[in-house]
């Protein structure tokens, strides 16, 4: 696998398929360019899904987080853009994106995108006392 930035993802088979499960993945040096002045923005992107049949790669993750870089991108377009990405990539049964951006301006962004798969829902959660 290449070390320089990429727009593909790899994926493997997710070894549960017959069990909802939650993996959590934290991007905390996520940077891409302001459109409007060519600055850099910085990011954390929480991401959490459900997976079905395939689980992606973290190495590929962050070669592919990584190409947004030199990118001209508002929030709230690269953070549905990497929504849409991994769902085409993934197939899961749930996924939410949560790009959390450093301070501009003195104003903070965070810009959250689901997926739900149609035919997916979700269990009941456990209550103890």
């Amino acid at each position: 696998m290449s070390t320089q930035p990429t727009k593909e993802l790899e994926t493997f088979a997710n070894p549960m398929p017959q069990r909802d499960y939650t993996i959590r993945i934290d991007v905390p040096e996520f940077t891409c360019l302001c459109p409007k002045t060519g600055q850099p923005d910085f990011a954390t992107f929480k991401i959490e899904y459900v997976p079905e049949q395939k689980c992606v790669e973290l190495k590929a993750l962050k070669l592919y987080m990584w190409s947004f870089r030199d990118a001209g991108a508002f929030h709230e377009k690269v953070t549905n853009d990497i929504l849409a990405d991994l769902v085409a990539a993934t197939a899961p049964r749930f996924m939410r994106i949560t790009g959390v951006f450093n301070v501009r301006g003195g104003i903070y962004t965070t810009v959250i995108a689901e997926h739900r798969a149609p035919n997916w829902t979700p269990p009941t959660p456990v209550s103890l006392p």
